[in-house]
């Protein structure tokens, strides 16, 4: 007699859209069909068919049930009609339904094949709260690099108001045209927008990833930063906590001087650094000096070698981390970014 596996809970949501039958598209919930004998022999669990994890539809409307599952005998991934014939079908053996190749249409389905997409937050309810962690200092304190390896090792999520600006370009978002504009006239993008994009962006990872531990770099920038925060989040919300990279100018300015040679980046220069900085002391350091006021900041030394400052991030970083990632050796990225092996030639 075949025994029922018990396996982690299916807590997995799908979303199927763009199919040539529009009552295949929609939302699929982790399946609640009983124990039962599969076609090739194997006894389901709850959330689970055939040993993989299996989806209903959330309407309840399908005649099968799972509506969504993979089949050991066909080595494939199948979604069914309503009335229980299948209709789309991948053939792999992938954990989870693929997102990122076209799936086939069988015999019952009609062209165009849907695209498929995992949650791990219900799209029905509100996303959970991010974890954020602003992370300033002045330029060349280590800010890029230390979210880089936060984000390798210790699975935080590394989120920079710059590229997210230049992603929402690239992808022609709803803002597109406005962040156009003002960069085209040499404008700081409206703040708002700026938030905005970094709370969809949270909004975004968790509900795609799970993750909600975040790292914002170079965020708040000024106190009117900090306001745009306030308006979109609420005044209510507690403030997050802030890591300041401390850092003596002289060693900025080594830094600076020494990443020019490869860095390829037109403000790596004395006059531009000086610039730079003297910015950051007029407009960044009153934000630090009001977290500090709140007790919500923590200075970091990063003057030191970049492990020892790595040391420092993974202790701030640890109470919200999991162990296993905190107790997980270095991957072959981070002992680059550390320096303790040499950049790749082809690199």
């Amino acid at each position: 007699m075949t025994e029922t596996t018990t396996f982690e809970p299916n807590t997995l949501f799908i979303e199927v859209s763009g199919s040539g039958l529009p009552e295949v598209d929609g939302l699929y919930v982790p399946s609640e069909a009983p124990p039962t004998t599969s076609e090739s022999g194997v006894v389901s669990s709850p959330g689970y068919w055939n040993g993989k994890m299996a989806w209903d539809r959330a309407d309840g409307k399908s005649a099968r049930s799972p509506a969504l599952s993979y089949s050991n005998s066909y080595k494939s991934w199948r979604i069914c009609r309503l009335d229980g014939h299948l209709a789309y079908e991948l053939t792999c053996e992938d954990e989870l339904p693929p997102t990122d190749r076209e799936w086939n249409v069988y015999k019952m389905g009609v062209a165009p094949a849907p695209k498929v997409e995992i949650f791990h937050v219900d799209p029905r309810k509100p996303c959970p709260e991010p974890n954020v962690v602003f992370v300033l200092g002045g330029p060349g304190a280590g800010k890029g690099t230390m979210c880089e390896l936060a984000e390798i090792q210790l699975g935080w999520t590394h989120l920079s108001t710059g590229d997210l600006l230049r992603a929402e370009q690239e992808a022609g978002g709803p803002t597109t045209e406005i962040i156009k504009e003002y960069i085209a006239a040499g404008k700081l993008v409206p703040n708002e927008i700026v938030v905005r994009l970094l709370k969809d962006a949270m909004e975004r990872t968790t509900r795609t990833t799970g993750k909600r531990n975040f790292l914002i770099d170079g965020f708040p920038r000024s106190l009117s930063n900090l306001e745009a925060w306030y308006e979109v989040f609420g005044r209510e919300a507690e403030l997050p906590t802030m890591l300041y990279f401390e850092c003596p100018f002289e060693v900025l300015e080594q830094r600076i001087l020494g990443r020019a040679r490869y860095s390829g980046r037109a403000d790596d220069n004395v006059e531009a650094m000086k610039l730079r900085f003297d910015t950051f002391k007029e407009e960044t350091l009153p934000t630090v000096e009001l977290f500090k006021g709140k007790g919500k900041c923590v200075d970091l030394d990063t003057s030191q070698d970049r492990e020892a400052v790595y040391a420092l991030l993974r202790d701030q970083l640890a109470e919200y981390t999991d162990q296993q990632l905190l107790d997980q050796p270095l991957a072959e990225k981070a002992e680059i970014l550390l320096g303790l092996r040499p950049y790749p030639k082809d690199a």
